[in-house]
């Protein structure tokens, strides 16, 4: 589509450099952003494949800017910031509205309930919600739309940092058509991160955070509907989604969080089960998967003891005793930095994990020893447990501490561990080998004798068949074939 659909009073097609006013931020952030799918197929490719549209290589990818529509939808003549066509050929067709905020503009949910009914009216498939709001993923949204609109209209949500995020990821890739497309896609994440554009990270909890944790330390009880509940719990989804997008630039790869399918395919159900554990556990917790790193990272905040903890767990090793065991987990760690680093062992049974720290597990063997007299550790459980006092309870502090504890961490932790594997099976030797070896003589004979009694069954078999073809009723007078088991002195063959 690359000409303006008819139902449109208005829109200008996506521009790279867009004229609109330096005060209409949103504006010139979405024709940028829209202009650089348009110009970088593999980038729009990447985007789309987010949200579960696959393009293929010839696919048409057509975008405009502040569109109107001829026909207005509940009295309202809306405007959305940009819509999106993608044509595949055969008449086949997918298309979006764009709805942008920047800064610490949030999406309006009556007005996304608008522009789900103006799609809804005009066959438009999906309405996607761009703003420095986080989702866990690209199909959840930070506004319902209630399930009605929801039959017939789809909504996603990009935040501007997992563009720019995506972006990046695919110039590490390198997997441009052109030399163009690779600068095109350079400039556009030069231009989202410049602060004067309005993208933001992540970068301070709730307002009522400070409250929920002077409640915690009071022993007062949560409610887990409660708003300060539920705003903590959104908070911290939102903040997860930003530390892995951090994680995913830092490693050059793409890291996910590790959600329950329940909670990926239901973003209030999660919302609900997180609510639910604060209250209960005063804990806020999420995963992180890394590609080949050795299990999943655990990021945990412990309001009770206003600590945050991030953790490895691993396997031990199939060896005897306990001292072989935490040594293979040492020497994994021999480059990293002994502060802050606890172990957990865990133990068979019923029998209490055993923890110490790096450095006493490093230089002290009578103390492995000693505290693993009571069994074998079965696991162990890395961790970086940080007491950060008075900046728990502070809305940006808070984040500051986690935001830098968790790249700390695989960096001197989670990115030298290894799981443990096995050695390959040893090929094992004959029962007879060592003789054999003692009497390389008598080896030699031996094959002789078995070269010897293989040819002197091969004659007997040919007598047997050469007798049965010339005499067909021997068997049936009586007389019984020579099989090669009835041969019984190598080289001379039983008479028949």
């Amino acid at each position: 589509m690359s000409t303006r659909p008819d139902y449109f009073a208005k829109g200008e097609k996506a521009r790279l450099i867009p004229v609109a006013a330096d005060s209409n931020k949103e504006v010139r952030a979405t024709s940028v952003f829209l202009a650089a799918m348009m110009a970088v197929p593999p980038f729009a490719e990447r985007m789309f494949d987010t949200i579960g549209q696959k393009i293929g290589k010839r696919a048409e990818v057509s975008c405009f800017t502040e569109v109107g529509f001829k026909q207005a939808t509940e009295g309202r003549n809306l405007r959305p910031d940009g819509f999106v066509a993608v044509s595949s050929g055969r008449g086949r067709q997918w298309t979006a509205l764009i709805e942008a905020k920047i800064g610490n503009a949030e999406i309006d949910v009556e007005q996304a309930k608008h522009y789900a009914a103006l799609a809804k009216d005009h066959g438009i498939d999906a309405v996607i919600t761009i703003s420095n709001q986080f989702a866990a993923l690209p199909t959840h949204s930070p506004v319902n739309i209630g399930k009605v609109l929801a039959r017939n209209v789809s909504v996603f949500h990009w935040s501007w940092m997992f563009i720019v995020t995506e972006a990046m990821l695919l110039i590490g890739d390198d997997a441009f058509n052109t030399p163009e497309q690779k600068f095109i896609l350079s400039e556009l994440v030069r231009f989202l991160s410049h602060e004067s554009v309005g993208v933001r990270r992540f970068d301070r909890m709730n307002k009522e955070w400070k409250d929920v944790v002077l409640a915690v330390n009071a022993r007062s009880a949560l409610v887990k509907t409660s708003p300060d509940v539920l705003n903590t719990v959104a908070a911290w989804h939102q903040e997860s989604r930003d530390v892995t997008l951090l994680m995913t630039r830092k490693v050059r790869r793409r890291v996910r969080q590790k959600l329950t399918r329940s909670h990926a395919n239901d973003p209030l159900a999660r919302l609900t089960a997180d609510a639910e554990k604060l209250a209960r556990d005063h804990i806020l917790e999420f995963s992180l998967e890394i590609p080949d790193a050795a299990d999943l990272l655990e990021v945990q905040a412990d309001i009770v003891r206003r600590c945050l903890i991030v953790s490895m767990t691993l396997e031990a090793p199939d060896t005897k005793r306990a001292s072989s065991r935490v040594n293979w987990l040492v020497k994994q760690l021999a480059k990293s930095e002994p502060a802050d680093i606890l172990i957990e062992a865990q133990m068979p049974g019923r029998t209490p994990p055993v923890r110490a720290t790096l450095a006493q597990l490093r230089g002290e063997p009578a103390f492995i020893e000693e505290a693993f007299a009571a069994g074998t550790p079965v696991g162990f459980k890395v961790m970086m447990v940080r007491d950060i006092a008075g900046r728990f309870s502070g809305n940006k502090t808070f984040i500051e501490e986690l935001e830098r504890l968790v790249p700390e961490f695989y960096e001197n932790v989670g990115q030298h561990l290894q799981p443990f594997r096995p050695k390959p099976p040893q090929l094992k030797p004959e029962q007879n080998e060592s003789a054999a070896e003692a009497s390389p003589d008598a080896s030699k004979g031996m094959q002789d004798v078995a070269l010897a009694a293989n040819d002197a069954a091969a004659e007997a078999l040919d007598v047997v068949v050469g007798g049965m073809a010339e005499e067909p009723q021997a068997e049936a007078d009586g007389v019984v074939s020579a099989t090669m088991d009835d041969v019984s002195t190598p080289g001379e063959p039983r008479p028949i």
